[in-house]
């Protein structure tokens, strides 16, 4: 079975393709006599279907990063000042809501994929807007070095041939695991009035442990695509149903959205 430490492509079954059906034939095995006859030469075997490609994540991926962008897009330029952090909040706790909702569905929804990816628009447009009304210019910068980052990633897995051992999986799922609940902690301390100093978004001096923190993200978003290039690589190869590319492309854009976080976060304390 398949596994993966993105979320998204850890469905238990997601790139498991179900037996072939035959019609025709009853529970007993025995051949019911409206059975259509045998498929001649050239053509596709009765009860088959489609099977998931690389084009095809790479398309679905296209369309939902898509829609993502054209969302945060018109977030930048419609939400007016006073509902800036409002709408930060809400929609990433909406978002990770629908992520959650979608990581759990034994059949993945295009539609919910697309309503992620719109919501997600609304708290990177504000996320950046943010960032870019203190530091002007760097979100371009954020969004060239996460695009070059994934693409150097893929590039370094097809050709330099990088296999995912289990161990390397155990580790990086335990480091993401380990990070995630310590942002949780973070951001419960900060709305409680705690500061812990593993973000910092301020415009003062910057600690050195926010700044560790945003670097660690950043490799474990990298090595959270290298499983995730893997997973796919390996549904492929499996011969997962068609609509499964839509969980590869949920993912990818999951842990790209991660990815460019975390550097536009990198940036800003690079910045002062």
């Amino acid at each position: 079975m398949l596994r993966s430490s993105n979320p998204i492509l850890s469905k238990q079954d997601a790139f498991t393709p179900a037996a072939p059906q035959q019609y025709g034939q009853n529970p007993y095995g025995q051949q019911s006599p409206y059975a259509p006859q045998q498929p001649g030469y050239g053509q596709p075997p009765v009860g088959t279907d489609a099977r998931m490609t690389f084009d095809d994540v790479i398309t679905k991926t296209a369309l939902v990063m898509g829609v993502l962008v054209v969302s945060a897009a018109l977030a930048w330029m419609f939400v007016p000042p006073a509902l800036y952090m409002p709408a930060l909040i809400l929609s990433g706790l909406v978002g990770f809501g629908v992520v959650l909702l979608v990581s759990f569905r034994r059949v993945i929804s295009p539609p919910m994929v697309f309503l992620y990816a719109a919501i997600e628009g609304v708290f990177i447009g504000m996320f950046s807007n943010i960032f870019n009304s203190i530091y002007p210019g760097i979100v371009v910068q954020a969004v060239i070095g996460t695009f070059a980052a994934a693409g150097v990633t893929l590039a370094a897995y097809r050709f330099f041939n990088i296999k995912v051992t289990p161990k390397f999986q155990k580790v990086v799922i335990i480091a993401t695991i380990a990070f995630a609940v310590a942002m949780l902690i973070n951001f419960v301390a900060a709305l409680l009035g705690f500061n812990l100093g593993l973000r910092d978004g301020g415009t003062g001096p910057v600690s050195l442990l926010a700044v560790a923190f945003s670097v660690l993200g950043c490799v474990l978003a990298v090595l959270n695509l290298v499983l995730d290039f893997d997973y796919i690589e390996r549904g492929v190869e499996m011969g997962a149903p068609a609509s499964e590319s839509w969980r590869g492309a949920f993912g990818l854009t999951v842990t790209m959205v991660w990815l460019y976080v975390e550097i536009l976060r990198l940036l800003s304390y690079i910045r002062r």
